[in-house]
Formats: structure tokens, sequence, C-alpha cells
């Protein structure tokens, strides 16, 4: 029996790694000669640069970059050596869990980090770039990052504009003549699930702004310091489109991507799989193997899981699915793969003494030892 396994991190729990081995060592007890394989997994947001770097063979870089508030903060992001690639998370530097609850405020949080982690993989001889920008503390329209990267966005008086939202309200010029040379020989993928404009009432201001500090009156606002930025940015790059599915995702960083940098914003999973090559590992299990955190009515709308057992059934595979927990729209996920799905709770017990790591591998191993005892006794008959 051959068994891949795909499955995305329990968030706060267990890495996508930890997971698949617990997996592992589950079916392990049931079938000592089965051909296991442990694959990463991830859908562009917390553990991309994790699964990424393992999948594809790469290693990490620590550096020190301006955190969102403008304090220095350590981050890491991946490097694949062989064709040159950076893996990063914005949120690495400029998360909105590195702001404490009181001081999130998108006047002055800023995504400069971010520019800093991409010219930092520039000097390291980078030129294709996979960067998840989910979970954002910013709505800066991503002129922190350009910023980092050589654009010059001026007042009136041509002095720079300030950090954060605030920023855009003084902007009067954009000037590209100091901008990293090696800027335009890069490609950048950007995983991105959402489909927000830049503006309007479904726009980052509106949509994402209250979950990082604004207030009403900062919404309207800010909304319309985006649509001026936007107005002048089309005056030097007429593709500018602050419509376009996804502008508005991480605070405008979407728009500063797809604007000023040689951009695609693309599914997250999508991205991780293509990348990860799972597909040839795919074609020769009998079985494939994923899960996540918490299945639900959201997985079935294209999270993770959802893309494994998509590819599988392109194979004919069958698709098994644990999670830490699983609610009644799950059932969506059958009609999209996933042939059967098991939570791993097996007693009544709080969230965190599931959440916690050693519950979390003993429950996922002890489950999947039950499930294939059972897939055994079909597979002898």
């Amino acid at each position: 029996m051959k068994v891949l396994i795909a499955i995305d991190s329990l968030k706060g729990s267990l890495t996508s790694l930890e997971a698949g081995h617990a997996i592992a060592e589950g079916i392990r007890r049931t079938d000592t000669n089965a051909d296991l394989l442990v694959r990463p997994l991830a859908d562009g947001g917390e553990g991309t640069v994790d699964a990424l770097v393992y999948g594809m063979g790469g290693t990490k870089r620590h550096i020190t970059v301006t955190g969102p508030l403008g304090n220095p903060v350590d981050c890491e992001y991946g490097i694949i050596e062989k064709n040159h690639t950076a893996i990063l998370e914005m949120s690495a530097a400029a998360g909105i869990m590195l702001v404490p609850a009181q001081k999130r405020n998108p006047l002055r949080t800023t995504t400069y980090g971010v520019g800093e982690m991409i010219s930092d993989a520039i000097r390291n001889g980078c030129r294709r770039f996979i960067i998840g920008i989910g979970g954002s503390a910013t709505n800066d329209g991503g002129i922190g990052m350009l910023q980092a990267l050589g654009f010059d966005f001026l007042d009136k008086d041509q002095n720079p504009v300030p950090f954060g939202a605030h920023g855009l309200e003084l902007l009067h010029s954009i000037n590209g003549s100091r901008v990293i040379p090696e800027l335009s020989l890069c490609e950048f993928r950007v995983a991105c699930d959402v489909t927000n404009p830049l503006c309007g009432p479904q726009g980052c201001s509106a949509v994402y702004g209250p979950q990082k500090g604004a207030t009403p009156s900062m919404i309207t606002r800010m909304d319309q310091w985006l649509k001026a930025y936007a107005d002048l940015a089309k005056s030097q790059f007429p593709h500018t489109d602050p419509k376009q599915p996804g502008a508005g995702a991480a605070g405008g960083l979407g728009f500063a991507f797809l604007t000023f940098t040689n951009a695609a914003l693309q599914s997250g999973i999508r991205i991780v799989l293509e990348e990860t090559k799972l597909e040839n590992y795919i074609k020769e299990a009998d079985i494939v193997v994923t899960g996540e955190g918490c299945l639900d009515g959201q997985s079935a709308m294209g999270k993770a899981p959802i893309g494994v057992a998509k590819l599988a059934k392109k194979y004919g595979k069958p698709v098994l699915a644990f999670a830490g927990s699983v609610t009644k729209e799950a059932i969506e996920c059958n009609k999209n793969g996933i042939d059967a799905f098991f939570s791993i709770l097996r007693r009544p017990t709080t969230l965190e003494e599931a959440m916690e790591p050693q519950n979390a591998k003993a429950n996922m191993a002890d489950t999947a030892e039950q499930v294939f005892r059972l897939w055994s006794l079909k597979a002898g008959e």
C-alpha cells in the first residue's frame, strides 16, 4: 500500500509535516510494510515558507527588518538556490499579530519591512518570488514596501511621505528613478485568495480596515486617499487597475504588486501544489490523505485539502481527510473530492487541551490507526 500524506497545518498546534508524520505513525501500526510519503502543504498563508522550503529543497534566511509599527522585528524567509527563488510571507514583517490590539492603527502601520525582505533576497541573487500576503496589519496601499525598493513617494514639498495610510493623505508625486535596478528582472507569484478591489464598499478599507483598528471616519478617509493614489499611479503606469480582483488584498499591497512590479495574483493552494510538484507524487499513490485544523463549509470553497483532493480525483485516487474538528457543513467536502473525513477528537476536551501539540499528535496518530485498520480489512477482501 502506497500512501501519500499531504495535510495542512493545524494552526497553533501542529505544522504540516508534524501532522503528516503523526498520520504516518498511526498507519504504520496497522501495516509495517506500507510505503508512506509525507509531503508539506499550505494554502499561501501561515506555514507557506516552511512548506515550500521543505518541498523545494531550500534554506531559511533570518534577518531584521522594519516592523509594522516602525520598530525592528526579526523575521525569516526561504531561498531556493537552484532556481533563484525567494519564499516570503508578508505577515512576517507586517502582520497583524506583530501589533498589540491596543496599538492597531492603519494610519501608522507600514509594509516597509516587506520591501526590505524583498531587497535582501534580491541582494542574495533571487529573481523569482513567491509571496503570501495574508494577515496584514496595514492599509498603506503597499507604498511602504515600494519605498524600501527605492520608489520615492513625495509630498507637495518633495519630502518623503510618512509611514502608514497617513502617507497616502500627503502623497503628491511618485518618482521611480532610484528603484533597485534588479527589480525589473524579478517576477512575483503572489498568493492571494481574496477578490476585493482597492476602493469602494468592497475595498480594503471598508472590509478589512475595522480588524486593523480603523474607525468609520478613518475608513472613509483612507478609501479616498487610496483612490487618489490609484489615479496618480495611473498617470505613470497606464495598466493600473484598482478594480482588479485582489487589488485590495493586504490593505492594497495587491495593488502595489500589480501596478509597480511584474506580478500575478494567484490562488495560494495552486501555487503550493505547482511549486512542490505534488501531482507527481499523487500519480504514484494508492491512497491520498489530507486535512487541516477545521473542515467546514469554507474548506469546500477551495482551501488546501480540496486542492489536494481535486488533483487526486484527476487520477481516480481515494481521498481521506483528518481534521482537528469538523462542522456539519463539512459534508460539502464530500462533493469536492474528499471521500471520507474524520475528526481526531476522541473525547470531550477543552480547546487548549486539544491544541496542545503532544495531545494533537497522539489524537492524529490514534485516529489514523483506527481508520486504516478498517481500510486494511477492505483491501484484504
